[in-house]
């Protein structure tokens, strides 16, 4: 049914529809030339009001429809707290993900949970997380799918163990007991996250988690080890790997943490050239040339090996001004070395570097032993010389040198960070990083080698667990060579859809630089490497018949069966048989556990339901870029080639308000626990869950995200005005049922029908931003179409007719049906965010029996028939006159006015016409949009205005159907003040003497008698 009251607008109208559907129906929005829907006008006195008290108006104050509703405006401190705990008990949130899962749905959306670690309290960053992952999944099972998410831990590793045993340490305890405290200490921490997590709202089903721990997903994750083994993408061997002394144990990429201010005594050292190239020689008489190298880690040169250089770049032989040293180094580092040195560096002859091919030197701490000058790609121009000190053992770029030119790469540093007897005795037992160096450079000073010593602050690899620096050394570790891997994975990563878009780089990069991933670790703690070693010969032993049988026995006794059943039992003699092998009595057990990010990248398979599942999408803080994202990329492209998820994720840290991050000793962290029940000082209020969950949702997650009074504040007084909004439509919807009194949307009053022509916009703006998974969005939009579409706009007109028309009459049930609408609209758009809320609103709303919970029931239900022909234009057509209207009158109250408004025949007109029959009118759908007293529709400005009427002009372009119609339509208003009096029951400037009441409120008074 279009807005038409007369042949002539229906049959406008009825064109405009039938031009619609043949150019399928789409039809453009007016578009307003000088002026827009006016905003942020109040009720003012045109409206019923419950504090009136003249006597007059006394008498009647009882026969306004004012708000009524038990929804309380706010709740603070312990009953806040008592009330969103009710909620969860009442509204069934412990059932809620079960229930989910046991309906029929056509898609499943999956949300894979990234095992947080298992080793302390929750903290913000667990709830950053946590609420984010559940505001997400909360809106696609409203939305009809059937979510699958398990939430998980990580349960093994050093950390655990760590605290588990505290001062006791590991000595005199067998791995058995070890592994029993750092079970027990997991499990205590597991019970306090998971609490802290059901508190926040978060919907689970919390008796069927994962855990890295059981002997089910050691099983799983053995199956995936197994996969690649078998692909030969898992090896032993001895090289270099990242070693923590602090940990005594090999370290892997996603382990570090990198100390950006680390201190460094960097060194400018000699090497004694031995041999010369005679192309060089040739073109220049040089004696007693030194090589000059520059090292962050003067520890690493009694190790050296060789001498690198860069072959097509340019090198110098310089001599110095102050001694007459002749130095070897890169042309383009020649300037700032003299400028270190404080002298100057005369150029005595100049090569390319391929030139030094066979040139040798002599090492400068162990006479006897000379290292080769060598090409490499890895030497750079941006620090130091242009010539690299190569040490293979302590290296990762070194190690590939030595590969390359079968150069020895013997350790001399142990398991504890100490140089060992093959250093030599003055280094024997001194710890590298401490009196080692120092050691070291005094050697280098003592054989005149040592030309500089400076201070060199710079990133440096630190153990993410102790905060100590790591040092460089090879050791015998298990490998996966991720060099075969990262092609394919980078691959399958451009089919993966990440949020922020910026992440993929980060990601691609740190896949580029993963050469190898060190997958073995020193500890009791994790999950045994089912490795078995020759007695005699050190050989490994592993296959598929030896790793398929530790699985199974993994899945029924879990993984401490490693150490408490005998090796027969390990290694049957069915499987020694089938592998080829010898007795039993040839070997041993290893005794490595599997790095903690293979555990957790693992996940997929054990977790993921059907062996080709992939999770809709991981999301993750950023420092998984390089951790879980990646090993679960690189064990499910190595298993299956593809990508695990579908989508990624990608959010901030948690960090104060300055930005800066949480610690203790800056007193900056905030505990989600206090921010929920409040401190016991006093300091914090008790905000309660959903404040927190306003927090995450408002938050630009894509960044790192600021948490303290301030914001909390904000998000507290944020979800008070929401309260406010949804009180005033609870309150306004007393004593309706919408299944019995609802107005068809087409006998509605188009004020109310383009509310839901606004809330259906609001709607799929939001389903988008949900769908994005864009949280932050999603409250941008909540809160303009709160303060702009409702609180300035559509209450501040509406009061009148809901206050005091009749109550059963066809204007006020219209208008009571756009509120619930709304109502249920707002409320189920804020649900995934506020469940406490949105449930506790749901308890007081209209409409539905009482045992129903809003997450039983579904989505925000806009309808297509919401949307119609003429009706956006005529409501933006009368909304651009008011706002021509209130600008003639800035500061007045519109109530006190008459209003004149003369158009043209044509579109506008007939449109305006849809809005008041009559020419002349106090009660018509355009004086309610007008706020004014009367309003006088008509052609043209009556000549005989008074003189203080106010006059404007405006125009107001109609575009309909993408163009078709368009007419630039002009209008003309004249304003002057009412000569009507105050009814004492409206309070509208409508009577015709003062203390009688206008015509309207006599008949709803006569009717009710």
């Amino acid at each position: 049914m279009l807005l038409c009251r007369v042949s002539v607008v229906s049959q406008t109208l009825g064109r405009w529809s039938r031009r619609s559907q043949r150019v399928g129906g789409l039809l453009c929005r007016a578009v307003p030339i000088s002026s827009s829907r006016c905003h942020g006008v109040s009720a003012g006195e045109g409206s019923a009001h419950p504090a009136d008290t003249s006597s007059a108006q006394g008498l009647y104050r009882d026969s306004v429809l004012l708000p009524r509703t038990d929804f309380p405006m706010k709740l603070t401190g312990q009953k806040l707290l008592d009330r969103e705990m009710e909620i969860q008990q009442t509204c069934g949130f412990a059932e809620l993900y079960s229930w989910q899962r046991e309906r029929k749905a056509k898609k499943e959306f999956c949300l894979h949970d990234g095992p947080p670690y298992a080793n302390g309290d929750p903290h913000v960053g667990h709830a950053l997380n946590k609420i984010l992952k559940d505001i997400c999944n909360r809106f696609e099972m409203l939305r009809g799918r059937q979510v699958h998410y398990i939430p998980g831990w990580d349960c093994h590793g050093l950390p655990i163990e760590l605290k588990a045993l505290g001062e006791l340490g590991t000595s005199g305890l067998s791995p058995l007991q070890i592994r029993q405290k750092a079970r027990e200490f997991a499990e205590k921490a597991i019970t306090r996250q998971k609490a802290a997590f059901q508190r926040w709202g978060v919907m689970a089903d919390w008796d069927q988690c994962y855990f890295t721990f059981d002997g089910g997903y050691e099983a799983a994750q053995l199956k995936v080890f197994q996969e690649m083994h078998n692909k030969g993408l898992i090896y032993q061997d001895y090289k270099p790997v990242f070693w923590s002394p602090s940990s005594r144990t090999a370290l892997a990429e996603a382990e570090l943490e990198y100390n950006s201010e680390h201190v460094s005594r960097a060194i400018y050292a000699t090497f004694p050239v031995t041999n010369l190239p005679a192309s060089i020689t040739k073109e220049a008489a040089v004696d007693k040339v030194s090589v000059l190298v520059w090292t962050t880690q003067p520890w690493t040169i009694p190790a050296n090996q060789a001498v690198c250089y860069m072959p097509n770049a340019q090198y110098s032989i310089s001599q110095r001004a102050d001694n007459g040293e002749l130095l070897l180094l890169a042309t383009e580092r020649t300037a700032s070395v003299s400028a270190l040195l404080g002298t100057g560096l005369e150029t005595v002859v100049k090569f390319m570097g391929s030139q030094l091919k066979g040139g040798v030197c002599k090492h400068p701490t162990i006479p006897s032993k000379e290292v080769p000058l060598l090409p490499a790609n890895h030497v750079t121009m941006a620090k130091g010389t242009g010539l690299v000190h190569t040490a293979p053992a302590h290296g990762m770029e070194d190690y590939s040198v030595a590969s390359q030119f079968k150069l020895s790469v013997e350790c001399i540093v142990d398991e504890d960070g100490k140089f060992t007897e093959l250093a030599g005795p003055e280094l024997q037992s001194l710890s590298v990083m401490s009196e080692g160096t120092n050691k070291v450079i005094s050697m280098l000073k003592e054989c005149g080698s040592l030309v500089k010593e400076e201070q060199c602050v710079h990133s440096y690899p630190y153990d993410w667990r102790t905060k100590q620096p790591v040092v460089i050394r090879p050791s015998k570790q298990w490998f996966i060579n991720t060099a075969s891997l990262k092609d394919k994975a980078k691959d399958v990563l451009q089919k993966v859809r990440i949020l922020p878009e910026s992440a993929r780089g980060s990601m691609l990069a740190m896949l580029d630089r993963r050469t190898y991933w060190c997958i073995s670790r020193q500890r009791s703690w994790g999950v045994p490497i089912p490795v078995f070693y020759h007695k005699d010969t050190g050989e490994p032993l592993m296959n598929k018949h030896t790793v398929s049988h530790i699985a199974t026995l993994f899945k029924e006794k879990g993984s401490d069966c490693w150490w408490e059943l005998p090796i027969e039992t390990l290694l049957p003699s069915d499987v020694l048989e089938k592998s080829k092998a010898g007795p039993v009595s040839d070997y041993v057990r290893g005794e490595d556990v599997l790095d903690i990010w293979f555990d957790s990248g693992a996940s997929w398979a054990a977790v993921l339901e059907g062996s080709d599942s992939r999770a809709d999408v991981y999301i993750e803080g950023k420092d998984q870029l390089g951790g879980w994202f990646q090993s679960s990329l690189l064990t499910s492209v190595a298993a299956r080639n593809k990508a695990p998820y579908k989508s990624l994720v990608v959010h901030g840290f948690a960090v104060s308000e300055k930005g800066e991050k949480m610690s203790k000793s800056l007193g900056n962290v905030v505990d989600p626990d206090t921010v929920i029940n409040g401190s016991k000082d006093t300091s914090m209020p008790a905000y309660g869950a959903d404040v927190l969950r306003w927090w995450v949702a408002e938050s630009n997650v894509f960044s790192e995200v600021q948490i303290g009074p301030s914001a909390l504040n904000t998000a507290k007084e944020s979800i008070a005005k929401l309260r406010n909004t949804l009180k005033f439509l609870l309150g306004n919807l007393h004593g309706f049922d919408p299944r019995t009194q609802a107005v068809d949307p087409k006998e509605m009053h188009y004020i109310d029908q383009y509310m839901l022509h606004l809330l259906r916009e609001y709607s799929i703006k939001v389903t988008d931003a949900y769908s994005e998974f864009d949280a932050g969005r999603v409250i941008r939009l909540l809160q303009a179409f709160i303060s702009r579409d409702l609180s300035s706009f559509y209450f501040s007109i509406i009061k009148d007719r809901l206050y005091c028309g009749p109550e059963d009459s066809l204007g006020r049930r219209s208008c009571q049906t756009a509120l619930e609408e709304i109502l249920d609209g707002v409320t189920r758009s804020v649900a995934p965010i506020l469940p406490h809320l949105a449930e506790e609103v749901y308890l007081h709303a209209p409409g539905h029996d009482k045992d129903e919970t809003l997450f039983k029931s579904g989505w925000i239900k806009s309808s297509s028939v919401w949307r119609q022909p003429g009706l956006e234009e005529a409501v933006e057509g009368a909304c651009a006159i008011r706002d021509s209207f209130l600008s003639s009158i800035p500061g007045k109250n519109a109530a006190l006015y008459d209003l004149t408004i003369a158009i043209e025949p044509g579109l506008l007109f007939e449109l305006m016409e849809s809005l008041q029959v009559e020419p002349i009118s106090t009660s018509s759908q355009l004086v309610e949009l007008m706020m004014c007293a009367k309003v006088n529709l008509t052609s043209e400005l009556p000549r005989d205005l008074p003189s203080d009427s106010l006059q404007s002009h405006g125009k107001f372009l109609i575009n309909l159907e993408g163009g078709m119609i368009r007419e630039d339509s002009a209008y003309s208003i004249a304003v002057m003040p009412t000569s009507a009096v105050r009814c004492p029951r409206c309070r509208r400037f409508t009577s015709e003497s003062t203390d009688c009441l206008c015509p309207r409120c006599q008949t709803v008074l006569s009717q009710t008698q």
